[in-house]
C-alpha cells in the first residue's frame, strides 16, 4: 500500500524513495512505497549509499544505512531514477532445482525457477514504477548452454522464449553462448530453424514446425571480433534513453573464452581484453552524448564467504583487476561467470566507488541496482548508487506470462527422449573426488570413451589405449531411478555439452606432457586432474608444477610407459581442441572424430549393466 506523508521537519523514513516538493513551501511530500532508507528535511533528501567491499554483514543493510548522499530539495526534479534488474548464469534452468541441492537454494532458502523469477521481476518492475523510477532488465552472460535437457534438447530455444516473456532487455554473451558456435548464437539472436533432422543427436530445433522468433532482447559481444572483418560478431553497445538521458550498456564475455569452449564453433574469432575493449568505447560514446555507462561482463570474482550474498567479503579474482583498469567514466559493473553472489563498491582508478554485483546463478537471485541520473550532466550520480541482491523465493504465486504453458509444452515434447532407459547402476555414481582428485563418475566416463565403438577409426580395433576426461565436463552426479534404471535425461544432466569423442595418436612423451599440464602452465594456480582410463600414475603433493608427476610411476595397460611408443588416446572434442590448458592434445596425429560423448556412456552402460562404481585407484598421491 502507498502512503503519502507530509514532512515539516527532519526525520528518518524507513520506506520510500519517491519525493515531490511544493515550490515556495518549506514542506516536502514523501510517497512511502519502497524499501530504501533515507532522511528527509525541508532542505534535502538523503539517499542510501552502497556498502564498502569489506562489509561482513549478511545483507549489508547496516553499512548501507550508515552511509548517505544528500540531494538539495530544489534539485530533486533534476534527477531521473533508473532501476536495473540483473541476472547472470541462468544456464537454461527453466524448472526449479530441488532445494536438496545447493544449486537450488540460497543458504537455506529454496530459490530459482523461471516461473518464480518472472514473478519477482514483475514485482520489482511494479515497485520501481510506484517509486517513480524507470527499469531495465539486464543479464551478464551464460543464459544458455550447459542447460538441462528440457532446454538443451531444443537448442535452448525454450530458454530464449522464456527470457522474452520475462522482458529481458539486453544481455552480454558468456562463454556458454558459444557452445554450439557463434553462428548458432546469431541464430538465437535473430531467429530461424536448424535443419537438424527433427531430432538428430537427440536435439530438435523448431519442434512441430513452429517457427523460432529469436531473442527480443539484444545480445552484446563487444570483445568478440571476427578476424576477417575486424568487427564484433554482434552489437557491442546498446544505448537506451531513460527520461531523456542516454544510458549505454557495454556487453562482453571473458577474454579466456577461447580456452574453455570447443574450437570448431569459434574459428576465425578473437576474444579481446575486457578492460581495453570497454575503455576504447568510452570516448566514442561520449562523442554521442552518452555519459551514463554500465558494463555487463561475463567474468567475475570470488569472496571468502559465499553465504554472504549481499556484500563482497575478501573479494578476489579477475574482476578486481578488470575494475582497476576500467575507465572511471564507467559507472557500474554487473558481472557473472563464477556463479558467486556479491554486491559492493570498489574504487575506480580515481578512487571513486563504483558498483560491482553478481547474482549467483540459475535464476536464484536478482540484483536490484538503483541509479540516479543527473539531468544536467547526463551522468550517474555515483555517490547515490546502491544495489540489493534479492532471493528469488518460491513462496509466491507463479507468473501469469505463459512460462508455465511453455514449460509444460516442452516437457511433453522431451519426455520420450528423457525417459528412455540406457542402463542400470547399483547406486548413485558421484563426481566427488578423493585425495588424489579421482572420482567414481570420472572413471566411468573415461572408460566409456576409451571403449566407444563410435570413436573407432576405420581399420582400428577398440578399445583405445588411454582415455582422459576433464572433471569440469562432469556437471552432476549420475542419479538412477529407484529401481536402478539410468534414463537419458539423468545422463544428460551429467554431460550436457554434446561433445564428440575424438581418438588420436600420441607418443609416450606426449602422454607424459598431458600429465604435466595438469599442474603447470594455465593450470599451475588451480590444477585440473584428468580422469584416466587405461593409465595409472602417482603425483607428489610436496612438489610444484610439472614436477608433481612421478614419471617413473606411469603405466599404460599395466606396463611402464614407453616414451617413444605411439598410443591411441580418446578424449572429448573440448580437450582435443586444447581446452582447459591441455594444448598438447592439439598436436595429436591421425585424429578421428567419433560420435557424441553421451552415446559413449549409453553404450557402455548398456554393455555393463548393472554397473557398480569402481573401487580401484588409478591415481595415487604422495603426501
Amino acid at each position: 500500500m502507498t502512503t503519502t506523508v507530509l514532512i515539516d521537519r527532519e526525520q528518518t523514513i524507513t520506506q520510500g524513495i519517491f519525493v515531490m516538493f511544493r515550490p515556495n513551501s518549506s514542506s516536502l511530500r514523501l510517497i512511502v512505497s519502497g524499501a530504501a532508507v533515507l532522511a528527509v528535511s525541508a532542505a534535502s533528501v538523503t539517499f542510501p549509499v552502497q556498502a564498502s567491499p569489506d562489509t561482513d554483514g549478511r545483507s549489508g543493510a547496516a553499512a548501507k544505512a550508515q552511509q548517505t548522499y544528500r540531494v538539495d530539495a530544489r534539485d530533486i526534479g533534476n534527477v531521473v531514477k533508473l532501476d536495473l534488474l540483473a541476472i547472470n548464469d541462468f544456464h537454461g534452468n527453466l524448472e526449479p532445482i530441488t532445494a536438496e541441492s545447493s544449486s537450488g537454494r540460497i543458504n537455506n532458502t529454496p530459490a530459482g525457477g523461471a516461473e518464480y523469477l518472472a514473478t519477482h521481476l514483475k514485482r520489482l518492475r511494479d515497485k520501481s514504477r510506484a517509486n517513480g523510477a524507470r527499469s531495465r532488465t539486464v543479464a551478464a552472460g551464460d543464459l544458455v548452454g550447459a542447460s538441462p535437457l528440457l532446454s538443451a534438447a531444443f537448442h535452448d530455444e525454450p530458454t530464449i522464449r522464456a527470457l522474452n516473456r520475462m522482458r529481458l532487455d539486453v544481455a552480454a554473451v558468456g562463454n556458454h553462448e558459444f557452445d554450439e558456435g557463434y553462428k548458432e548464437l546469431r541464430r538465437l539472436q535473430h531467429g530461424g530453424c536448424l535443419d537438424d533432422g527433427a531430432g538428430a543427436d537427440n536435439q530438435d530445433s523448431c519442434p512441430d514446425g513452429e517457427p523460432f522468433p529469436g531473442a527480443r532482447f539484444q545480445y552484446l559481444a563487444a570483445n568478440v571480433i571476427k578476424n576477417r572483418t575486424g568487427r564484433s560478431v554482434l552489437r557491442s553497445v546498446e544505448v537506451t534513453k531513460v527520461g531523456g538521458i542516454k544510458v549505454a550498456f557495454i556487453g562482453m564475455t571473458l577474454r579466456g573464452t577461447a580456452g574453455i569452449v570447443s574450437q570448431d564453433g569459434i574459428r576465425g574469432l578473437t576474444f579481446k581484453d575486457e578492460a581495453r575493449t570497454a575503455n576504447a568505447l568510452v570516448p566514442r560514446l561520449r562523442d554521442h552524448g552518452v555519459e551514463s555507462i554500465v558494463v555487463l561482463l561475463h567474468e567475475g570474482g570470488f569472496t571468502t564467504d559465499s553465504s554472504v550474498y549481499d556484500a563482497c567479503p575478501g573479494i578476489t579474482g579477475p574482476i578486481v583487476d578488470i575494475n582497476d583498469r576500467l575507465s572511471p567514466r564507467i559507472d557500474a559493473i554487473i558481472s557473472g561467470h563464477t556463479h558467486q553472489p556479491y554486491n559492493c563498491s570498489l574504487p575506480d582508478k580515481k578512487g571513486t566507488p563504483r558498483l560491482l554485483t553478481s547474482a549467483s546463478s540459475f535464476g536464484r537471485l536478482v540484483t536490484n541496482v538503483h541509479l540516479l541520473l543527473d539531468r544536467k550532466d547526463k551522468d550517474v550520480v555515483r555517490p547515490a548508487a546502491y544495489a540489493q541482491n534479492r532471493i528469488v523465493t518460491r513462496d509466491i504465486p507463479i507468473d501469469a506470462t505463459g512460462i508455465t504453458r511453455l514449460i509444460d509444452r516442452y516437457s511433453e515434447l522431451v519426455g520420450e527422449i528423457a525417459n528412455a532407459v540406457i542402463g542400470q547402476v547399483t547406486q548413485t555414481i558421484t563426481r566427488d573426488q578423493d585425495a588424489s582428485a579421482e572420482s567414481p563418475l570420472g572413471l566411468l566416463i573415461a572408460d566409456s570413451q576409451r571403449q566407444f565403438s563410435g570413436a573407432t577409426a576405420p581399420g582400428d580395433d577398440p578399445p583405445a589405449d588411454i582415455a582422459f576426461m576433464n572433471p569440469g565436463g562432469i556437471r552432476a552426479d549420475l542419479v538412477p531411478e529407484p529401481d536402478g534404471d539410468v534414463t537419458y535425461g539423468a545422463a544428460f544432466t551429467v554431460q550436457p555439452f554434446s561433445n564428440y569423442v575424438d581418438t588420436m595418436d600420441l607418443t609416450g612423451e606426449q602422454v607424459l606432457e598431458v600429465l604435466r599440464q595438469q599442474f603447470s602452465g594455465d593450470n599451475a594456480a588451480s590444477p585440473r586432474v584428468l580422469q584416466p582410463s587405461g593409465l595409472t600414475y602417482t603425483w607428489d603433493q610436496s612438489e610444484t608444477g610439472a614436477a608433481k608427476v612421478v614419471e617413473s610411476s606411469v603405466e599404460v595397460g599395466g606396463e611402464p610407459i614407453d616414451r617413444s611408443a605411439t598410443y591411441r588416446v580418446a578424449v572429448n572434442s573440448f580437450l582435443s581442441d586444447g581446452g582447459d590448458g591441455f594444448s598438447i592434445f592439439t598436436d595429436g596425429t591421425n585424429k578421428y572424430r567419433g560420435g557424441i560423448d553421451l552415446d559413449a556412456l549409453a553404450e557402455y552402460l548398456g554393455d555393463n549393466s548393472p554397473y557398480a562404481p569402481l573401487l580401484t585407484n588409478r591415481i595415487d598421491v604422495q603426501p
